[in-house]
């Protein structure tokens, strides 16, 4: 049976598509910060949406949306603001997150360990219609605003003072790096979950990494490897009949254990020429005078 000739199928391959490109795009920003946990930290909130919106008999995709958003906003409130208790803070925000998100999906009409499961792990075959246009407006934003802005983004991620002297709005794009961290969250949830969306995020950035030497090499190799191991976990993952978000995490770890046994040899041979370089630069004899009868 053709893979693409089956309507679930279809969907399931066009969100791992669009979540291969959008993870990497932002979370090369949260990399270049050293925040290569929020979407994680935002995960767990995202599970307050999901519930409240079966609470609510509402799509859990647009409220996930709307609770990420907010909690991202407060996060970077907290991260620009707080100063010896902020990470306590974030700490209660997180697990207040998942704990509210349990919750709530017990009191839910139908609430289920089948649902809950299906959002922290992922069910990429169950991804309907309406997912699908939730994911595509989101997945449009995010592109946009990550591809649109990335020199502005790049500045504020290498050095915040500079860029506010150079006169970018740092606080106004520190808020916008935030909220689209949050929308790519709730557009990776149906196909990696939202306990392995960071995992996304960052595996990917971190195997470019490896080879890459500048960010725009770095983005483009990011998003190659996100886009390939999203397609080859879902096709895999209904063939072999595996949890797709385990398949796409465990195959994006295999290409970055990879990626790091080719650098590493690669690494070698630059240092060794340029230690050689150096060598021959310091045993180059200096010119002398125009004369044959010099004396020391």
């Amino acid at each position: 049976m053709d893979i693409l000739e089956l309507a679930f199928m279809q969907r399931a391959l066009l969100a791992a598509l669009l979540v291969g490109v959008t993870a990497p795009a932002i979370g090369i920003y949260l990399v270049q910060r050293r925040q290569a946990l929020m979407g994680d930290g935002i995960g767990h909130v995202a599970l307050t949406g999901v519930g409240l919106g079966f609470l609510l008999n509402a799509s859990p995709v647009w409220v996930a949306t709307i609770v990420c958003v907010i909690g991202a906003v407060v996060m970077e409130l907290i991260r620009s603001y707080g100063k010896a208790r902020g990470d306590i803070a974030l700490a209660l925000l997180f697990y207040g997150g998942m704990a509210g998100g349990v919750m709530l999906m017990s009191l839910a009409p139908g609430g289920s360990n089948a649902n809950l499961t299906t959002y922290l792990f992922g069910s990429i075959t169950t991804v309907s219609q309406q997912d699908i246009v939730a994911i595509c407006v989101l997945a449009a934003f995010v592109i946009v605003t990550t591809v649109g802005l990335r020199r502005q983004l790049f500045a504020i991620c290498q050095d915040e003072e500079f860029a506010r002297v150079t006169g970018l709005p740092v606080r106004l794009l520190n808020l916008l790096i935030a909220i689209t961290a949050a929308l790519t969250v709730t557009v990776a949830m149906r196909v990696v979950g939202l306990l392995l969306v960071s995992a996304l995020m960052v595996i990917p950035v971190a195997a470019s990494q490896q080879l890459a030497r500048s960010f725009a090499t770095t983005f483009a190799m990011a998003v190659a490897i996100g886009v390939l191991v999203t397609l080859s976990g879902t096709v895999t993952s209904y063939y072999v009949d595996v949890p797709s978000g385990a398949t796409i995490v465990l195959m994006a770890i295999g290409v970055f254990l990879a990626l790091t046994a080719l650098a590493t040899p690669l690494a070698r041979k630059r240092a060794d020429r340029a230690a050689a370089e150096e060598r021959c630069t310091l045993e180059e004899p200096t010119a002398g005078p125009a004369t044959d009868d010099v004396r020391v």
